[in-house]
């Protein structure tokens, strides 16, 4: 189902799609805007009230940026940057998405000044504490080198607009040091680590692990890899850490934006992402996946492909449980898109009955 389509292919392109349910039936999707026909710092909402097959848009929010949509308490919040690169911010709707408190300053949404990244990524709450994965950011290191993982944190009964309720993780950067044990031998070579080919973490995910403690999976950046990183959240939110022997991990679609959630039912953890390898894929193949463990996942089937990479792509996909089924929403690039990343689509899609292998279907 579209929700939107680019007005210009070549010059305004949709990112960050993100999904939430809120307490009446109302799904609520989201996408930032980029490309060079933007300015990399505006937020569009939109709502269904039919369960996904019609949608209408709400309206559009000037200063925000890589953000996710969740519900708290039965109320909207949208939560990323400010822009590319920029402040991380808050805010809340409460009349369904249609309009957002403005972040002016730390009791209002402004919850970290500075250069930070994030993306569509997931909020847990946990322990009486809500929690979410961002990464500082220093601009004039090249990507995706800048990048620091690190985890906030709030009372999940405080006031999630004053910055005063957060607190934020130690930063990690990822080390080149880790390169020989994660990365496939054609990029060892120093002359090489240039473009593509360059180390990295990015857009973790928060998750409660198996024995009830937190981690932060981070997707790793490297052309071809299916690997994740499996970052340790301290119970006060204060320390991260990452042991670099134990703790990477082979991830189908691990080397592009993925989304984790713990199934309730069953117990295991899910993901749909774009696995890169067997057959050799870009973001043309979207990809179902479960885990006992978050270290030992399994390909449970292939949900979209299309035999172009260069111009189709199901990416970034933000999903939810939806009872048996699994809805999700996608940047997808199609119809004449510029590229597989300059995506000229927001699209939803339901995946019914996702645990069952026999009687899968998709809308």
């Amino acid at each position: 189902m579209v929700i939107c389509r680019s007005s210009d292919f070549q010059g305004v392109y949709f990112g960050s799609p993100s999904l939430a349910v809120l307490p009446d039936g109302t799904y609520v999707a989201s996408h930032d805007y980029f490309g060079p026909g933007t300015r990399h710092n505006r937020t569009a909402v939109f709502a269904s009230a039919d369960r996904g097959r019609t949608w209408r848009k709400l309206t559009d929010v000037d200063g925000q940026f890589w953000s996710s949509l969740f519900v708290h308490r039965g109320v909207p919040y949208l939560m990323g940057s400010a822009g590319r690169n920029g402040s991380v911010v808050i805010r809340r709707s409460v009349d369904g998405g249609r309009t957002w408190t403005v972040p002016k300053g730390a009791r209002s949404g402004l919850l970290l000044e500075g250069a930070y990244h994030t993306g569509p990524m997931p909020v847990v709450v946990h322990r009486g504490r809500i929690w979410r994965a961002v990464e500082a950011c220093d601009p004039a290191k090249p990507w995706p080198e800048r990048f620091q993982a690190m985890v906030l944190s709030a009372d999940a009964g405080a006031d999630l607009l004053d910055a005063g309720n957060w607190t934020a993780s130690n930063r990690l950067a990822f080390d080149r040091a880790w390169a020989s044990g994660v990365y496939p031998d054609w990029v060892k070579a120093e002359t090489r680590w240039a473009g593509w080919m360059r180390p990295g973490w990015l857009e973790g995910n928060v998750v409660v692990g198996p024995g009830g403690g937190l981690v932060n999976v981070l997707r790793v950046h490297g052309r071809g890899l299916d690997k994740a990183a499996i970052v340790r959240v301290g119970p006060d939110g204060r320390r991260i850490t990452f042991d670099a022997a134990a703790d990477f991990v082979d991830f189908p679609g691990g080397g592009s934006k993925f989304t984790i959630r713990r199934d309730a039912k069953t117990g295991r953890y899910w993901c749909l992402g774009n696995k890169r390898q067997r057959p050799g894929a870009v973001r043309n193949v979207l990809a179902l996946t479960s885990s006992a463990d978050l270290r030992t996942w399994r390909v449970e089937g292939t949900v979209l492909q299309h035999p172009d990479g260069g111009h189709h792509a199901w990416q970034y996909v933000t999903w939810h449980f939806d009872g048996d089924d699994m809805i999700f929403v996608s940047r997808t690039a199609w119809d004449g898109s510029r590229n597989f990343h300059d995506a000229n689509y927001l699209t939803f899609h339901r995946l019914r009955r996702f645990r069952d292998a026999a009687s899968r279907e998709l809308d």
